[in-house]
């Protein structure tokens, strides 16, 4: 497939609002996709490289190249082409870098370069894709939407299928079992604004404990124990704890869902950066494992001892993973009968705060494990933390975000008056605010080097966050968890915003 048609379906999808043009517009790709190239199309589509960051910066990015006059590319060659850009590394690897991406640009159309500069930096967003994708694999093809869906999550993975679909035909959707030893995608939460109006939702319902630790989901066949993250990596080697865990239970057979998380030495959660850090440390993991130890939290059971466990209500899913797991690893958590008891999930999510867990889950009774889906019949609900800051700059975007300001700098107060930088976000933004911020943000520019607009520090914005993590690349020593816009201040001036120190004495466990 060439790359000038994948580029053409992306800016097509970008451009239209409406599921049904989406899936179409898919399903007709889909039909001219050869499996091959399943690979590297779904990943292309969603705006993920399959080789990961590649250590490409702006330096190399904002020299252009003339287009080349028509499309040559094939997604299988540009493919190869990032594969060998990747490997990169050593002396001189710079200067290498950057002939390879001039030579890539060079051989790409002007609407090529544009789709591969959003590939390279990340600006191509194309929301909720792989929900599409599924339904437009099912067009394509003619299989059940639900078929192919189910098979995605017991695959744990959308090229995968499609490789298979489109090669095959509907009847390969057969093949894609539970199997212990395989991970599945992990059934996943809307939010909801409180448990009051969770419950009202979803009715008689079970209220658990939210940890902010990393979602982990363990397989044990006899002797043998893995452990996946909520992405799919293979993380066995790294928690020793878990496979200790794993192998101390009753059965011999089985897939549970839960989190780790570190705790200190009087029960209370450590900061997730350090939860964090120890799942990802790779090196001395028996140290490790001395300095931050990690503890299992299972909230559910997708298999036991050969029963499939996926299809059944939560009541008899819980059941099975009470029979299995002593209550010290299973989550806490509550029963709820409906509306009319809406104080006790209340008092139930006090208590989960005051504990220092950050919110609670609301799960329908009767749901069953909708796998890598984002379901309303499981809520989050968490407090949200606001700030008001100032933008210290701004990023041009890229995509359909090409010619506005997107990626916001973000500071806060200083002691001397100056302002701190806490972190980037271009979340929460609407087609309607892009336009004002660009103008607007234009007006107060004091220096454009053709990526970042730096500009006069007077305009306040409003921040929604998840929290705050320590980071030796912002010069407060931290940064903010999952920011995002939530509106402009033009009633606040600069001096008004909010204070490094007032934000680090709103979250003690940083200074851990």
């Amino acid at each position: 497939m060439l790359l000038s048609r994948l580029a053409h379906v992306s800016r097509e999808v970008a451009a239209t609002s409406a599921r049904s043009r989406k899936t179409a517009l898919l399903a007709e790709l889909f039909r001219e996709t050869e499996p091959e190239d399943v690979p590297i199309v779904i990943p292309y589509l969603a705006g993920r490289l399959p080789q990961g960051r590649l250590g490409v910066g702006w330096k190399v990015l904002g020299d252009r190249v003339p287009p080349a006059a028509g499309p040559t590319l094939t997604v299988r060659e540009v493919d190869a082409r990032l594969t060998a850009l990747g490997a990169v590394s050593g002396t001189g690897s710079q200067a290498e870098r950057a002939r390879l991406v001039r030579a890539l640009m060079g051989a790409a159309t002007e609407d090529e370069q544009r789709f591969l500069l959003g590939l390279l930096t990340g600006e191509v967003r194309q929301g909720a894709l792989d929900a599409i994708a599924v339904e437009g694999l099912a067009g394509a093809t003619g299989a059940p939407a639900a078929d192919v869906r189910r098979a995605v999550m017991l695959a744990g993975s959308l090229q995968t299928v499609a490789r298979s679909l489109l090669a095959e035909g509907p009847e390969a959707l057969s093949g894609f079992r539970l199997t212990v030893g395989r991970p599945v995608l992990p059934m996943l939460a809307h939010s909801a604004a409180s448990v009051s109006e969770a419950v009202g939702r979803l009715g008689a319902c079970a209220v658990e404990e939210k940890l902010d630790g990393i979602r982990v989901q363990v397989h044990r066949d006899g002797p043998e124990v893995r452990v996946y993250t909520r992405t799919l990596d293979d993380i066995t080697d790294r928690l020793p704890e878990l496979t200790a865990a794993a192998r101390k239970l009753p059965g011999e057979r089985f897939i549970l869902d839960g989190e780790v998380i570190a705790l200190d030495g009087q029960g209370r959660p450590r900061s997730f950066q350090e939860t964090a850090g120890r799942v990802g440390s790779r090196v001395d993991v028996a140290a490790a494992a001395r300095t931050v130890p990690v503890s299992p939290v299972f909230f559910d059971a997708l298999s036991v001892d050969g029963r499939e466990l996926l299809d059944l209500p939560f009541t008899e899913r819980h059941a099975a993973l009470a029979r299995l797991v002593p209550e010290p690893m299973r989550v806490r958590g509550t029963l709820v009968a409906g509306v009319e008891d809406a104080a006790g999930a209340e008092r139930f999510l006090a208590d989960t705060l005051a504990r220092g867990h950050e919110g609670v889950v609301v799960k329908a009774l009767d749901a069953v494990y909708g796998a890598g889906r984002r379901g309303s019949a499981w809520l989050k609900v968490k407090p949200v933390h606001t700030l008001d800051l100032v933008v210290l700059a701004a990023e041009w975007g890229h995509g359909r975000r090409t010619g506005k300001l997107s990626n916001l700098h973000l500071g806060a107060r200083t002691p001397d008056g100056a302002f701190a930088m806490l972190g980037k976000t271009f979340k929460g933004m609407t087609d309607a605010m892009l336009g004002w911020q660009t103008e607007r943000l234009r007006e107060l520019a004091t220096g454009d080097d053709g990526h970042v607009v730096t500009v006069r520090p007077e305009l306040v914005v409003e921040i929604a966050y998840d929290g705050l993590q320590r980071s030796t690349r912002y010069p407060a020593g931290v940064t903010l968890r999952f920011a995002r816009v939530v509106r402009y201040r033009e009633d606040k001036r600069p001096a008004e915003a909010d204070t490094v120190d007032a934000l680090l004495a709103a979250h003690p466990e940083v200074g851990r």
